[in-house]
C-alpha cells in the first residue's frame, strides 16, 4: 500500500471511517494501536493522520456515559436503559468528532460502534433488533462505518485474555467481562450473525492468530480500500 498513490489520495479526500468490533479479549485496542501507527505513516506524506477514537467516549460528554456504563459501580441499568445511553454517547460523538474529522479527509478508526449494540443489547440482552435499528435512525440518521472489521475468537480464551488485562489495568471496567460464559456465547454468535448481514462492509478476522497475522490480515484489506478495490466510501458512512 502506498500513501502517495493517487488512489489513495482521492480516498483520503472523502475520509474513511473504519471500526473494530469483537467479544472481550478479542485483541481490538492492541490492534487499533498498530494499525494506526502504520496508517500514520502511510499518511504522513499529506500531513494527514488516522484519528483514534472509542465507544462509549471521544467527547466529554460521551466519556461521561462511559463510566455509568462500563465501571462495576456505574450502576445496574436495564438492557432498554443502556441502549438510551449508548445512543445519547453516539449522537455527540458522530456529530461532534466523527464527521467533522470524516470532512476534513481523515481515516477515523473507532474502537466498537453500532454493531456492539446489535451484539450486546439485542443478541445478548435479548431486546428487539427493530428498537435498536430504529434508534440508528433516529439518533445518527442511518450513518454507519465505511468499514468494520469484526476480531472473533472463542469465548472462554477472550475473557481469559481480558482478565489477564484487566488485572493489569486497574482500570474497573469490567461491567461486561462479570457476565457469565452464555451471554459470551450469544455474544459472538451475534457478531459473526452481523458479519454475514452486512458482507459489504464487515470483515471476520481469525483473533486467535499471533497480532502480526492479525496486523497483515487488516493491512491487506485496508491497502485494497485505499487501492480502490474494496469498500467504496462516501466520507458519509454507509446508510441501512
Amino acid at each position: 500500500m502506498s500513501g502517495g498513490s493517487p488512489e489513495a489520495a482521492a480516498m483520503k479526500k472523502q475520509g474513511l471511517f473504519i471500526t473494530f468490533e469483537g467479544g472481550e479479549g478479542s485483541g481490538k485496542s492492541t490492534q487499533i494501536k498498530t494499525i494506526a501507527s502504520l496508517l500514520s505513516a502511510e499518511l504522513s506524506a499529506d500531513g494527514h493522520q488516522p484519528v483514534t477514537t472509542r465507544e462509549p467516549g471521544g467527547t466529554p460528554e460521551a466519556e461521561k456515559i462511559r463510566h455509568l456504563l462500563v465501571h462495576r459501580d456505574g450502576g445496574n441499568w436495564t438492557p432498554m436503559a443502556e441502549i438510551l445511553l449508548f445512543f445519547a454517547a453516539r449522537n455527540m460523538h458522530v456529530e461532534q468528532l466523527i464527521k467533522p474529522a470524516l470532512a476534513a479527509g481523515n481515516i477515523v478508526i473507532c474502537d466498537r460502534f453500532t454493531d456492539s449494540t446489535r451484539a450486546y443489547q439485542s443478541y445478548g440482552h435479548g431486546i428487539e433488533p427493530d428498537i435498536i435499528e430504529s434508534l440508528v435512525q433516529l439518533t445518527l440518521g442511518g450513518f454507519e462505518p465505511d468499514m468494520t472489521f469484526i476480531l472473533d475468537i472463542d469465548s472462554a480464551a477472550g475473557l481469559a485474555r481480558s482478565g489477564k488485562r484487566l488485572q493489569a489495568e486497574q482500570s474497573g471496567e469490567d461491567r461486561f467481562e462479570a457476565l457469565d460464559i452464555a451471554f459470551h456465547e450469544k455474544l459472538r454468535h451475534g457478531y459473526l450473525e452481523i458479519a454475514a448481514r452486512y458482507p459489504e462492509r464487515c470483515h471476520v478476522i481469525d483473533a486467535a492468530q499471533t497480532p502480526d497475522a492479525v496486523t497483515k490480515d487488516i493491512m491487506a484489506i485496508i491497502g485494497d480500500a485505499l487501492a480502490g478495490e474494496g469498500t467504496a466510501t462516501s466520507g458519509e458512512g454507509a446508510a441501512t
